[in-house]
């Protein structure tokens, strides 16, 4: 997935380069791909952030290790 993503982050890149104002160009780009990307990765990482949130518990359970 990350190969896509870098992929469409080069082709909003592009469109955000042939904009006539700047303003123009960083809303495209933070428009169609930022703010897309960024909600892909939350909502495709809920289960590593889980993970993460299980070891820490097993962790804190376990105590301070000698």
């Amino acid at each position: 997935m990350l190969i896509v993503a870098l992929a469409w982050i080069y082709v909003v890149l592009l469109m955000a380069l042939t904009e006539p104002t700047v303003v123009a160009g960083v809303m495209t780009f933070l428009l169609y791909c930022a703010a897309p990307l960024g909600i892909l990765f939350y909502v495709t990482g809920g289960k590593r952030r889980k993970r993460q949130r299980e070891r820490a518990r097993a962790a804190a359970e376990q105590g301070p290790e000698p």
